[in-house]
């Protein structure tokens, strides 16, 4: 089981997530009752859908993280899984999307452009390919 995949099962069983397609096309998404709050890309990528305001509060704690892409101008990050680590800071931005979202309007059907898929690019954190010790 990826990273990813174990991250979306523990999420499934948050009573308010529920799970379907990305509204991008491409992978599996987690929506609240409101908005779309992730999009599980591939094994490894996640977009996280913080909202502008979230990631302005948290914007030092996001630009430290070595697992967090962020895309200037995009409501969205991406969370990069290599560890079992990067699955707890994914999960914990859940619950700060979560309630970023609470005081949101519930948003129009994305558009494919919205998550920030085929807009970041994620190196491997060992290039070399060896392994690496749990982050």
């Amino acid at each position: 089981m990826t990273l990813a995949q174990r991250a979306l099962e523990q999420l499934e069983s948050w009573p308010d997530l529920t799970a379907g397609p990305a509204s991008c096309g491409t992978g599996r998404a987690v929506r609240s009752a409101r908005n779309e709050i992730a999009h599980f890309h591939t094994a490894h990528d996640v977009d996280l859908h913080l909202t502008g305001q979230a990631i302005e509060r948290f914007a030092h704690e996001l630009t430290v993280s070595t697992a967090v892409r962020l895309v200037p101008g995009s409501q969205w990050v991406t969370v990069h899984l290599d560890c079992d680590t990067d699955v707890d800071v994914l999960l914990s931005l859940v619950s700060v999307a979560l309630h970023a979202h609470q005081d949101q309007p519930p948003e129009q059907p994305a558009s494919p452009a919205g998550c920030n898929f085929h807009r970041v690019t994620v190196l491997r954190r060992d290039p070399a390919g060896v392994p690496q010790p749990a982050c």
